[in-house]
């Protein structure tokens, strides 16, 4: 079954940091850091080269961060930009994952893909990407347990917030059910946080924002006060 803590934590205003950007020679002292720092949402963005272009990690990264991120009362929230994400809902839940995402423009069977991550045990989540509107997930909304809005196309990290992205988060907000958490994912960072908060966000999530910062602890305490997050 998915962590007891999950619910609270996804029910409070939250910066994921995206271990995208971390320096992977030295992962697990980055995932320390924020975690020290007060991150207790980690997100894993998984890409296959096909769905999007880069190819980036998979499972084994979960499996070996899913201790230390737990013991220090996290989440591991996997993003699988990946096409026909059905094919590894159960690897990435064995591996650790607490909350798995997939996007709507991945496989022609979304209702049943969520289901199967429910069944896994984990908390599920529904992406859409920037030209794709609100409406393509009112079909999953009773049962998903987040939304995610890409704020940048999806595949490589470091780019610009999509500035009409603000309105969509608005969208969002009032399509789907109250208190159901709204997570975005590209280009945010201490001078957009609180617009995007504004909007109806409640999940940020950060990378090179954090990560390619000389102090990632440092940055994600600046980050979380910007958005008058937890």
């Amino acid at each position: 079954m998915s962590c007891p803590r999950s619910a609270a934590l996804l029910a409070q205003r939250r910066i994921a940091p995206s271990i995208l950007a971390a320096d992977y020679s030295r992962l697990g002292a980055q995932v320390a850091e924020v975690m020290a720092a007060g991150a207790r949402i980690l997100h894993v963005d998984v890409m296959d080269g096909h769905f999007v272009p880069p190819i980036t990690i998979g499972a084994l990264i979960v499996e070996a961060l899913h201790e230390s991120v737990h013991d220090a009362g996290g989440l591991l929230d996997v993003h699988l930009m990946v096409e026909r994400p059905e094919r590894h809902v159960a690897a990435f839940a064995s591996a650790g994952a607490d909350i798995i995402t997939v996007h709507a423009e991945a496989t022609p069977h979304l209702h049943h893909v969520v289901g199967a991550v429910r069944q896994s045990g984990c908390r599920a989540g529904v992406a859409i990407n920037p030209a794709t509107p609100p409406i393509a997930i009112a079909g999953v909304l009773g049962i998903v347990d987040l939304v995610l809005c890409m704020t940048v196309n999806p595949g490589w990290g470091g780019q610009a917030f999509i500035p009409s992205s603000l309105e969509k988060i608005g969208l969002l907000r009032e399509l789907i059910p109250p208190g159901l958490p709204l997570q975005i994912d590209g280009g945010v960072g201490e001078a957009n946080a609180s617009e995007c908060t504004a909007a109806g966000a409640t999940l940020l999530v950060a990378g090179s924002a954090i990560f390619t910062a000389r102090d990632p602890g440092e940055a994600y305490r600046r980050l979380a006060a910007a958005a008058g997050a937890a």
